[in-house]
């Protein structure tokens, strides 16, 4: 086999079944009526989920599950709005947004990074850094410890209707250093239906890599998704399909990685994440032995 064709079966591919909903789930505290319920959240992080009994230019009182009523001036302040299904747990705390969410183990999704949003993904095999550079726009750079490849990335998301966003985005990438007449570039769409901290993301798009002046390209398809199922953890679930491969070697219809862990986030700037591979051919799914560890911190 050439060494490009062996290179163009370790493009990514993607396969999933998210058995769960991916729509928020609806909570037992109320919402709505004379009885709606606030998040306020304070420039230093401080979050207070209640009933505004009053406010005024200076200060705002809010009626507490856990802290009684709270006085808070309207200075310390970042943001107030009224809670959503999903916002809250069943026992009334306050849900926070994920920074993370715009990625499950390796694909993107739909979902926006806010403008100013920096993180880092540390794994096994290299760092990724992602920066929010602008409304709803993102950029990235992804490689191993020893500098091969390099792959930059980019992408812009577009909020389709509630709970429905969309992203368009590229890879572009080199052999660098080792390999210079290496490249590849994958051009793709994601539809993501859900938010945050539950969604099922769809993505396609076509993958091109070249070697020594010749090129070859595959349709490279995905499913993956986020389910929440306690305050700090969440299943998250990644895939990569590439259909009807054919050549060389391979002589099967699909080959499908498919990727379930488990994320767990105690804080909002950090959060740890692991699972398992498997890989899907000629109607088998064979365990893979590596695992997926992956560290996020926000910078």
């Amino acid at each position: 086999m050439t060494h490009l064709s062996t290179i163009k079966y370790i493009i990514p591919v993607i396969l999933m079944v998210v058995t769960s909903s991916a729509i928020a789930q609806t909570d037992s505290t109320q919402l709505d009526g004379n009885n709606k319920i606030f998040i306020i959240i304070t420039n230093s992080g401080g979050e207070f989920v209640g009933r505004i009994l009053k406010q005024d230019p200076k200060e705002i009182l809010i009626s507490t599950q856990d802290r009684g009523e709270v006085i808070i001036p309207k200075y310390e302040v970042k943001e107030i709005r009224e809670a959503k299904p999903g916002d809250l747990s069943t026992s009334g705390k306050f849900i926070p947004e994920q920074l993370f969410s715009t990625r499950y183990f390796i694909n993107t999704n739909g979902l926006p990074i806010k403008k100013g949003d920096s993180y880092m993904i540390f794994n096994l095999w290299g760092p990724d850094f992602q920066f929010g550079v602008g409304e709803n726009l993102g950029i990235g750079v992804m490689t191993s410890w020893v500098g091969i490849p390099i792959i930059g990335s980019l992408k812009y998301s577009i909020e389709l209707g509630e709970n429905l966003n969309m992203g368009l985005g590229t890879l572009l990438g080199t052999g660098s250093w080792a390999a210079p007449e290496f490249g590849l570039a994958l051009p793709f769409g994601a539809l993501t239906l859900g938010t945050s901290k539950n969604n099922i993301n769809f993505t396609a798009g076509y993958g091109v890599v070249w070697s020594n002046g010749k090129s070859e390209g595959k349709t490279l398809l995905s499913v993956a998704g986020l389910k929440r199922i306690s305050r700090n953890a969440s299943f998250v679930v990644d895939s990569f399909i590439v259909p009807n491969p054919g050549g060389g070697d391979f002589n099967v219809s699909t080959i499908a990685l498919i990727t379930p862990g488990l994320r767990l986030q105690f804080k909002d700037n950090s959060a740890f994440q692991f699972g398992f591979a498997a890989i899907y051919a000629e109607n088998e799914l064979i365990p893979a032995p590596i695992p997926f560890v992956q560290w996020f911190k926000k910078f």
